[in-house]
């Protein structure tokens, strides 16, 4: 251990992006602190992505208006030479009237509009970075344009749009062939799918790893753009079933693996994709355990394909863009008198858990413009034991200290948020790197720092990104109450020798009440393990300390309310599943020992119902219990349940409320 204290936090520089002076005091305030983080290490996180290091030219974000403020507001102060926005948003304005959310591209030129000119600052209330990797770094094909605003537009969807029951996925690794999905004559019953991304060649399922990923798709097997998002390929249920119709020799059966060669979905060729399962579970016709002709095995589907980024990026915390697309696209394809279920069993661990985050108010505000015409499942998380999420009371003068755990051989980055209620300006917050005796210096609300870590051999010389950054701002755009604190780190291992890598072992996060008022606070490690069949190099963190029980004994798997230690399962929920009107739904066994109660009943990996550590102290809102349950464990001894695999007539066991939600929308598409 050394005993040098390590060398001073170094201010933010100005964005290479936005030009925001990020030290400037306010500069950080009200911001997304992803972004600052982002242009502080030069986009670094995102570079085995986006290609290199080509500078980017436009940044995907999602935008929540001001009150009183909708989309064609915005399109009519802006120009898409620095701000796109999918036409859907337009296009489904008379449906959604008062939308105050939507996803756009934007230049640097768009940050330089909000410094510059109030009145355009002033439509916008916050926003959040997406993933700035890919297409999602290119304009948008024909998006929205002022003279839109007074030319009527002839629908997108079907003559009449989809009528009825209708189940929407959004999800990745959609089988759009399988059996389950087909009706009574062998035709699909997707009417509609979207997959989002438009380049082959990169490391997705099934492809040259050593490729760029930049090679296009082609459009005469994956499917045009869809016009309305500007992005992407789609595919209609009469170029499906011609489709199937080719690959299906006199006689025969469908060749389902030449089908999905011919659309360029390679990931398929996996026998297990996770979006063919959910989607089995929610309306599959031969699915294991559920009903065989109710309304779900019949309805007809509409199937979003999230861009591989996003699957790779397992964090979900800048999915945001591709999750509120995706629903604009599938609620464009229904007629306003249909039923619809969207289910969604994607997710992320941290964000502020009380449903303020920009993408849970857009779903809850399209529910509520739409009331009970839409329903959206989501599932309640499956990280109750791993030791994600830390709360506790901080009275006048008291001090917790965190032990953050973070793996020797992570190539991804990994990302501690700490929300503090509103007005807990006196809180600061003292990092110490592994190996080193004494911390960092303290910061506080309003503050922000870079640490480079050691010099490299030499005086003054550092790696060019930083390896740790803190981000504190008085407000955040993460969510509506309170702030986030964000402290990032860089990977703790590349193969590139020029890539910084921060220390692993435990970093110590010091949280200081040096006010009069007491404050709770929750720290939530975000996700960063491995989607199903990757190979991202992504270590899952996590947080130590002595007093949290481990010993695996039968009573260990919940919390102890009278246990001193910070590290809470309660609050440990799917980030994406906190709004008010999403259905976010726990896990359950299908068979349990009635004598063991909860602890038979609940999946371990699931906040169970009621909330055992209930009195504990928490911010105003968190949310810690779903909204019901749902099967995700066959019993103790043998987890997950059944559901289809790639191919027809193959099954796979896949564990976690990711099959939770699905099978809750199916009971909501039955009972209506």
């Amino acid at each position: 251990m050394s005993s040098q204290p390590p060398s001073p936090w170094r201010p933010l520089p100005t964005g290479v992006f936005s030009g925001t002076p990020w030290s400037q005091p306010g500069a950080i305030d009200g911001q997304d602190p992803y972004l600052a983080w982002a242009e502080a290490d030069d986009f670094a996180g995102y570079a085995q992505h986006h290609g290199g290091h080509e500078p980017l030219k436009w940044l995907p974000i999602v935008i929540e208006l001001a009150p009183g403020v909708d989309v064609a507001a915005l399109v009519a102060a802006s120009n898409t030479r620095w701000l796109q926005i999918p036409r859907v948003y337009l296009d489904l304005r008379h449906r959604l009237p008062g939308l105050r959310y939507c996803s756009a591209r934007v230049t640097s030129r768009f940050f330089k509009q909000l410094r510059q000119t109030p009145a355009f600052q002033a439509l916008i209330a916050r926003f959040e970075l997406g993933l700035p990797v890919g297409q999602h770094t290119h304009p948008l094909n024909d998006p929205c344009e002022p003279f839109h605003l007074s030319t009527p537009r002839a629908s997108t969807a079907t003559p009449r749009g989809l009528r009825g029951p209708v189940l929407g996925l959004i999800d990745g690794g959609l089988a759009l062939a399988n059996a389950a999905f087909l009706d009574a004559r062998g035709r699909t019953r997707v009417k509609h799918f979207w997959r989002q991304d438009s380049c082959y060649g990169g490391p997705w399922p099934g492809q040259n790893h050593h490729g760029d990923g930049h090679v296009p798709l082609d459009p005469a097997r994956a499917g045009p753009t869809p016009p309305e998002m500007g992005y992407g390929h789609t595919l209609d249920a009469t170029g499906i079933n011609a489709a199937m119709a080719r690959f299906t020799p006199s006689g025969g059966t469908l060749d389902e693996d030449a089908l999905y060669r011919h659309f360029q979905l390679w990931d398929l060729a996996r026998p297990v994709n996770h979006g063919t399962h959910v989607m089995s579970l929610a309306a599959g016709s031969v699915t294991p355990h559920l009903p065989q002709a109710d309304a779900a095995s019949r309805c007809d589907l509409i199937a979003v394909q999230l861009d591989w980024s996003n699957i790779l990026d397992t964090s979900g915390g800048a999915m945001n863009v591709s999750v509120l697309d995706a629903l604009m696209f599938i609620l464009a394809r229904c007629a306003p008198s249909a039923e619809l279920v969207v289910n969604i069993s994607w997710g992320t661990l941290a964000g502020p858990h009380d449903g303020s985050s920009i993408l849970e108010a857009a779903m809850d505000q399209a529910i509520e413009l739409l009331g009970d015409r839409l329903q959206i499942t989501v599932p309640a998380g499956n990280a109750y034991q791993s030791r994600t999420h830390a709360n506790a009371e901080l009275k006048p003068g008291a001090v917790e200290t965190l032990h953050w755990r973070v793996l020797p051989d992570d190539r991804t980055q990994s990302f501690l948020e700490i929300w503090l209620p509103e007005s807990a300006d006196a809180v600061a917050i003292e990092v110490t790197p592994p190996g080193a005796s004494q911390p960092l210096p303290a910061l506080h609300l309003g503050e922000a720092g870079l640490w480079a870590g050691e010099p490299d051999g030499h005086p003054g010389k550092h790696k060019p990104h930083p390896i740790c950054g803190l981000v504190m701002p008085r407000r955040s755009a993460l969510g509506a109450h309170g702030t986030c604190a964000l402290l990032a780190l860089a990977p703790t291992f590349a193969w590139d020798a020029h890539t910084a890598t921060a220390p692993f072992g435990v970093w110590q996060v010091r949280v200081i009440n040096q006010g009069q008022h007491t404050w709770p606070f929750d720290a939530y490690i975000e996700r960063d393990d491995v989607a199903l069949g990757q190979h991202t190099g992504a270590r899952q963190s996590y947080f130590e300390d002595a007093r949290y029980d481990t010993s695996g004994n039968l009573h260990s798997f919940v919390d102890d309310p009278a246990n001193p230690t910070p590290i809470r399962r309660s609050g440990t929920f799917n980030s994406l599943s906190t709004g008010q009107r999403t259905i976010s739904v726990g896990g359950t066994r299908w068979v349990f020992d009635p004598g063991l109660g909860a602890l038979g009943r609940f999946a371990r990996y699931s906040p169970p119902v009621p909330d055992p550590d209930a009195a504990r102290h928490q911010r105003s809102g968190v949310k810690r219990v779903p909204d019901t349950l749902q099967p995700s464990d066959d019993n103790a001894a043998l987890w997950g349940v059944l559901g289809a695999g790639s191919l027809s007539g193959s099954t796979a066991r896949l564990a976690g409320t990711s099959s939770s939600a699905p099978q809750e929308a199916r009971r909501r598409i039955d009972r209506d």
